[in-house]
């Protein structure tokens, strides 16, 4: 029997059929009717099927690394967050999650921690991604919306596409654009990165601009449309602040550009005389200390010239993980409500207290990621629930992250494996249903809200996310936790939905309030809203908008330059993501063809500067940091410009321990959106005169990973 489901990688959110076969295995292929990937797949998603072998999985709850039983792990989970909050209060405690998470997961855990234990420190790996996305939509429109939908790729003239390595972080969609290019040739490509990446491939014109330089080059585009009278006078009477942000986009921008003159006004003719634009952006937009602005800066010169919310026109934010935007939709980070209602507003907070009938509504935003683990530091969050992600790799200053964890009186990690940097520090292990397992719901970055779908149960005593937060809030005296499987939570979602619709919230699923178990097992993909008021499509083309006076709002935006360098870390390094792997490797690491592409961790060097550090092509590199070391290949090449080495985040303490690049970035953070600058850390680079050289083939290697560092100890009331 085929089943459709949906890739759990990046936020392109592609269909995919499987077919189980014997032993618990899958043969995965692309989805012909899912309009997100009509068929295709990238290489990630084409391996699905040799990453779920069940070796090294967590098939029992552990405690103090001790196996044990459902009851008792949760019994220990539930009385130390009870106590915990009965002797601290209700922000001594915090869950940490992940766009890896299916949506049902995400509103039980955002239910039992805002409207039952009174906190809103619940916030999720997303905010390394799309928080400066977020920031913005809201800044601008009033509410997190993604104006458009994929098609319009298709249909635009001109794609501009910054801060996006689209080719190797969302293949499908770069295959679809490609697609398009070729079936239509005047269509134009732009690509606007510091980096010539796999990407520029398409690219008719490559802007290689200074880091940090991307809101100077939008706003002078803005200046210009302006100076030719390119400015949409009609849609501008629904926009307001459009005076004080071409202002600020005239007067002379304290950041350099980088840019050829020539090549920039290219690129502001062909920008201001195509009516039909899409501006795709992501990571290298958002992972700024200045990410929000940036995002602004880039709406601004959509909302200027009306070119948003019609086919082939608009921003476009494009997403790093499989349900980051549903996790945005149920409120995920720390500082919203569930279907896009405000924390802040009391009205909202009244009417989604109402809904849940719960005992305690969080009051004001928790802590963000970074600030978070600062406060798991300093002690201030004494227990802590991290779901499905990897924080000891993943944060910005991953040592300092890894430390504060390591010293938290109580950490539960739910996840697939014990075998994660993370999982190594918890007190409480609890076994997570994987892909493949799990039953429920993800959205991608154009609002298409798709069903994942089970191939086989979960080994051993596996359970699905959902299952384990529900548990423990029962055992913690809560009502309101007791569904029977997915399905009901999805309703329950899509009723408190219609109450936000209700409230002027654009996020509104309400046609599928009550809906009955055979018709969420057939559920079709489908872009939300889907409501009585308006089923579909995009958004703001009429000029309507989400805030208190219906108008949109342009952001007058002075760019700010990333820190500047030290003269004992004289390279600004630049992180990010290669084609053949996904996050910290969990699951493409155990695809052998996956590791072939780029097998260890490396750091890409100009020639110039590689020779100037007498460093040859293949040498290992020490790359250090005021924060963190590591040891890197290097890779020699004219892709990346001078000073300006660059090294993919996917290497942890289990595969390579010298190869965790985040431990080298520092936690600043935008101070709007509360995203770190992982786009810019201060370094220096040396040989690293290694005395010898070893090579370890897979049974050693398997060894050598389990004796890692172990869970800490608990004794008999739980304490370690």
């Amino acid at each position: 029997m085929t089943i459709r489901s949906t890739c759990p990688y990046c936020g392109v959110g592609c269909g995919v059929l499987l077919n189980p076969g014997p032993g618990g295995s899958v043969t995965v292929k692309g989805d012909p009717a899912h309009p997100a990937n009509l068929g295709r797949l990238c290489s990630k998603g084409s391996a699905l099927g040799e990453t779920v072998a069940e070796t090294g999985r967590l098939l029992a709850p552990r405690i103090g690394g001790q196996e044990t039983d459902w009851d008792q792990a949760l019994d220990l989970v539930a009385a130390r967050f009870t106590r915990t909050i009965r002797d601290h209060g209700p922000d001594s405690v915090a869950f940490y999650v992940s766009g890896q998470l299916l949506t049902e997961d995400y509103y039980v855990a955002n239910k039992l921690m805002k409207g039952y234990i009174g906190s809103a420190n619940i916030d999720t790996n997303s905010r390394l991604c799309m928080a400066s996305s977020v920031a913005g939509h809201r800044r601008a429109f009033g509410s997190d919306t993604v104006p458009g939908q994929y098609e319009d790729l298709e249909l635009a003239d001109l794609v501009v596409l910054v801060g996006s390595n689209l080719a190797w972080c969302h293949p499908v969609l770069y295959q679809r654009l490609a697609a398009a290019k070729a079936a239509r040739p005047a269509m134009k490509v732009v690509v606007i990165d510091p980096r010539r990446t796999a990407t520029c491939d398409l690219a008719d014109l490559h802007l290689p601009l200074a880091p940090g330089a991307d809101a100077a080059v939008f706003n002078a585009l803005l200046a210009e449309i302006d100076r030719r009278g390119a400015t949409d006078r009609a849609f501008l009477t629904r926009v307001e602040g459009a005076e004080a942000a071409i202002t600020a986009a005239r007067a002379p921008q304290p950041v350099a550009t980088g840019l050829d003159q020539g090549d920039l006004r290219a690129f502001l003719d062909l920008w201001i005389a195509t009516e039909k634009v899409v501006t795709v952006y992501s990571q290298g937009i958002n992972q700024s200390t200045s990410g929000t602005d940036k995002v602004n800066a880039i709406l601004n010169c959509h909302l200027a010239t009306g070119r948003i919310g019609r086919p082939g026109m608009g921003p476009f934010s494009v997403t790093g993980q499989p349900n980051a935007m549903g996790g945005r939709e149920v409120g995920g980070l720390a500082n919203m409500l569930a279907c896009h209602l405000n924390l802040e507003d009391a009205g909202h907070r009244q009417a989604v207290q109402a809904f849940w009938h719960s005992p305690a509504m969080a009051d004001r935003p928790g802590l963000k990621a970074v600030d978070m683990f600062r406060a798991v530091e300093e002690g201030r969050i004494k227990a802590l629930w991290i779901l499905h992600t990897n924080p000891a790799v993943s944060m910005p200053d991953a040592d300092r992250v890894a430390r504060a964890i390591a010293a938290c009186d109580f950490t539960v990690v739910s996840d697939v494996t014990d075998r994660t940097d993370t999982a190594r520090l918890a007190h409480v292990l609890l076994p997570a249903a994987g892909w493949g397992e799990k039953d429920g719901t993800v959205t991608n970055s154009e609002r298409r809200i798709s069903r994942q779908r089970p191939f086989r149960a979960p080994p051993g005593l596996a359970r699905p996310d959902w299952w384990h937060l529900a548990q423990v809030a029962r055992r913690m005296g809560f009502a309101g936790f007791d569904w029977q499987g997915p399905a009901g939570i999805y309703a329950e979602y899509a009723a408190l939905s219609g109450i936000a619709g209700g409230l002027g919230s654009d996020f509104d699923i309400s046609a599928h309030a009550g809906i009955s178990q055979p018709d969420y097992d057939a559920m079709a993909p489908f872009v939300w809203p889907a409501s009585a008021r308006k089923t579909g499509g995009r958004f703001f083309a009429d000029g309507a908008f989400h805030t208190p006076d219906g108008k949109g709002r342009m952001i007058a935006i002075t760019p700010r330059a990333p820190q500047p360098l030290m003269p004992e870390y004289p390279f600004r390094l630049n992180t990010g993501r290669i084609r053949d792997q996904w996050h910290t490797m969990t699951r493409t690491a155990l695809a052998p063809r996956l590791n072939q592409h780029l097998g260890e961790p490396f750091v890409e060097l100009h020639p110039d500067d590689a020779a100037g550090l007498g460093l040859a092509p293949a040498d290992l590199v020490e790359v250090t940091s005021p924060q963190g070391r590591g040891v890197l290949r290097l890779l020699v090449t004219d892709r990346v410009a001078p000073g300006h080495p660059f090294a993919p985040m996917h290497w942890t303490g289990e595969t390579a321990p010298t190869g965790r690049v985040d431990a080298l970035v520092p936690g600043l953070t935008d101070p709007v959106s509360g995203q770190p600058e992982s786009k810019s850390a201060a370094v220096a680079l040396r040989r690293f005169a290694a005395r010898w050289y070893g090579f370890a083939g897979a049974q050693l290697l398997d060894l050598l990973i389990g004796r890692g560092q172990r869970s800490p100890q608990l004794g008999r009331d739980g304490r370690p």
